[in-house]
């Protein structure tokens, strides 16, 4: 008789929306089933339905930087179903205070919105049953954060990393060293068998990143 395996104790779906295809993640508890949308930044038909297919009961939204397609359609979301939004660092209020300006822009709708808790280096959020650290990245933006989950060596990292790239830094109050600076300071301790989503593209592993990332690997900064 083989021992079936246990489940985990989260899960994870990425969604990817609007026009820039920035991977929204729904993040849940497998113990209670309650769960939240990371990044909801628009396609809210497409995203309330894949929480509908996985059977998750949406418990708040978490915002890890003020970028349109990362959260320009949050508060519409929150006021629509009745969530708080916590995230991301009050440093990335000058983007969100620019949502509407930006989505005209783009031609995207974005609504401004006052997140119910803004987030810090060293504080927390629960989803469910889960804890999940809050860490905070500057350099893509003054106020990004990122959010990692311990027991299942998993972080959701917004666009301060992706496979193979790092995040743009020549928009309005982005600093290359910063998010150097956040990376290998701040990630990289965390374990090379973290795996994470980023905010555009496939999943990968900060070990993977620190081998072959012409940005960011062991050797491009040696």
């Amino acid at each position: 008789m083989t021992d079936t395996p246990a489940t985990p104790p989260m899960r994870a779906a990425i969604i990817p929306v609007t026009p820039l295809q920035q991977n929204c993640s729904l993040i849940w508890c497998t113990r209670t089933m309650r769960g939240a949308l990371v990044d909801p930044g628009g396609d809210l038909d497409r995203l309330k339905a894949a929480v509908a297919k996985a059977g998750v009961t949406l418990e708040k939204l978490l915002v890890t930087h003020g970028h349109l397609d990362h959260c320009g359609q949050a508060g519409m979301l929150a006021q629509e179903l009745g969530l708080q939004i916590e995230g991301p660092h009050e440093a990335d209020r000058f983007w969100i205070d620019r949502l509407g300006e930006d989505g005209g822009k783009y031609g995207m709708q974005a609504e401004v919105f006052e997140p119910d808790r803004w987030l810090q280096e060293g504080d927390t959020v629960t989803v469910g049953e889960l804890t999940l650290e809050v860490i905070h990245c500057p350099g893509h933006t003054p106020g990004h954060v990122v959010f990692f989950h311990r027991p299942s060596n998993f972080a959701i990292v917004g666009d301060v990393l992706f496979q193979g790239s790092i995040g743009r830094t020549d928009f309005p109050m982005g600093n290359h060293q910063d998010l150097i600076d956040a990376i290998t300071r701040k990630l990289w301790p965390l374990g090379n068998d973290v795996t994470f989503i980023p905010g555009h593209g496939p999943t990968s592993t900060f070990g993977r990143e620190r081998q072959t990332n012409a940005f960011v690997s062991d050797y491009a900064l040696s």
